[in-house]
Order: C-alpha cells, then sequence, then structure tokens
C-alpha cells in the first residue's frame, strides 16, 4: 500500500457527511493502521492567543483556531512551517510539519503557524474505501494549502488546480437544488 500522507482530499458533491462537506482535508499521516488529517477550510470565531496563550511570539496567534476535524476536539494541533523541517516533530509535506508539545516559542524558527482543534481520523482500510466509494478526490498538497488565506474558497482552488472535468465541480453550488 501506498501512502496517502502529503495529499489532500477534497470532499466530492457525493459526500454528504456534515462533518466533511466541502472541506479540504490535508492527509498528515497514512499507514496499515489508518490515517489522520486536518480540515484545512473550517475556521472557527476564536482567536489562538485566547486558548493557547503559551504560544505568545509565534506567528499565526491572531489568526483563528481551526476545527481540525471531529476526534478529539479538544486537543490542540499546531502545523507550521519550519525553516528547517528537520526541527519538526514530524514532517508533512515540504517544510510543513507538527510543532511538538511543549515546544519553547524562542527556539522556534518557523515562518507560519496554524492550530487546529481536533482532527479526523480514519481506521485501516476506512480512506480507501471511501475513495473506491468516490467520497474523495485526492489531489497532491502543496505547503502553503495548510496556510490558506481564503479558507471558505480553498476547496474551490484545489479543484481548479487539479483542472478538467474538477473545474467543472469546482463551479457547482454549495446546493445545487436552488441552481
Amino acid at each position: 500500500m501506498e501512502s496517502l500522507q502529503s495529499q489532500l482530499l477534497i470532499s466530492s458533491p457525493a459526500l454528504v457527511d456534515p462533518n466533511f462537506r466541502r472541506t479540504v482535508v490535508l492527509l498528515t499521516s497514512h499507514d496499515e493502521n489508518g490515517a489522520m488529517g486536518l480540515v484545512l477550510s473550517r475556521p472557527s470565531e476564536v482567536l489562538v492567543v485566547d486558548v493557547v496563550p503559551e504560544l505568545a511570539g509565534l506567528p499565526g496567534l491572531d489568526e483563528v483556531v481551526y476545527a481540525g476535524g471531529p476526534v478529539q476536539p479538544e486537543v490542540f494541533v499546531a502545523l507550521a512551517e519550519f525553516d528547517d523541517v528537520e526541527d519538526a516533530a514530524g514532517p508533512v509535506v515540504g517544510n510543513v510539519g507538527f510543532v511538538a508539545a511543549g515546544s519553547v516559542p524562542d527556539d522556534l524558527a518557523i515562518q507560519r503557524m496554524r492550530i487546529f482543534a481536533g482532527y479526523a481520523g480514519w481506521s485501516a482500510g476506512q480512506i480507501e474505501e471511501e475513495l473506491e466509494e468516490k467520497s474523495w478526490i485526492l489531489v497532491p498538497a502543496e505547503p502553503g494549502d495548510a496556510f490558506a488565506a481564503d479558507p471558505d474558497e480553498l476547496w474551490r482552488t484545489v479543484l481548479n488546480r487539479k483542472g478538467g472535468s474538477y473545474a467543472l465541480i469546482a463551479a457547482m453550488p454549495f446546493d445545487p437544488s436552488l441552481n
């Protein structure tokens, strides 16, 4: 089995689960035991500085926390773009990786950071089944995807990047019955 880490899962119009409708998920790990990912397109209204004040001094604290997925929403996960990805607790794509729990902010050489509450998880073989069902569209991730300036448009942006018939899907209204 080839790992899908560093791929984006783009929810297809057939996926009606409200946790994932019109979402973009960055797969942060994938192996024979299952997969983990972070929803990149669901900003909350809560400011990072209000919930994780110990990260004061790092880039991204004036941003909002993102809803990373329905699993353990009380757990915070930090992704950052490192000057040297070797400093990451685990690399994800390019120079983007996890910030280790308990990191000392002054010791981190990062360009930008995003905080997620919770994550998305799949058991062994589940993501493969969902791909066969056409619930997801796979697109290679780019490091900047994790820090999209307009997360509400990320779904359309990535589908347009994939091109072809996927660009047509990107143009679909959220609720086609209202067309």
